[in-house]
């Protein structure tokens, strides 16, 4: 039988990997398996999953900001809508609509079942899905709009908020 000796470095590497791995799966529901997601997009159209806030990173159910969410491990542009940005935002103005749009989609995510309608193009060139976000079939980003926290977004130059 052969000894076996760890350094201090690994075990501290070791100890650090186990505790991502930990975290990633109470916090993000790693890993996820085809059974689990069918299970979660039941979920989401009944209206049992909560929608937290994640700023940066990816999540499986969260709100980015005003018009971007993580919802079972994809992230989406809703895509008929154009909100102030967060991070960065450009003044300080801009970064009170932002947050304001942000907790307000959240809210509205929260209320009830929703469901995902695609557009014509499937992905913008960030790699996120563009579907416009419907409730009873109203657009949640036309709710965002009335209240003044989104403007509608039909392509092009975007505005600035400041």
């Amino acid at each position: 039988m052969r000894n076996l000796h760890i350094s201090g470095f690994e075990l501290a590497a070791t100890l650090f990997v186990g505790l991502v791995v930990g975290l990633g799966m109470a916090l993000f529901g790693w890993p996820q398996t085809p059974a689990s997601s069918a299970a979660q997009a039941a979920s989401v159209a009944r209206g049992e999953i909560q929608f937290t806030l994640c700023h940066t990173g990816g999540g499986i159910n969260c709100v980015v900001d005003g018009d971007t969410i993580w919802m079972q491990g994809v992230k989406i542009r809703i895509a008929d809508i154009d909100t102030a940005e967060t991070h960065p935002s450009r003044c300080a103005a801009e970064a009170d609509l932002g947050e304001r749009a942000t907790r307000r989609l959240q809210a509205l995510l929260n209320a009830g079942p929703i469901k995902l309608e695609p557009i014509e193009r499937d992905e913008d060139r960030y790699g996120r899905k563009l579907r416009i976000v419907v409730r009873n079939g109203v657009s949640l980003g036309d709710i965002l709009v009335d209240e003044g926290l989104a403007r509608r977004y039909r392509g092009g130059p975007r505005e600035g908020w400041c």
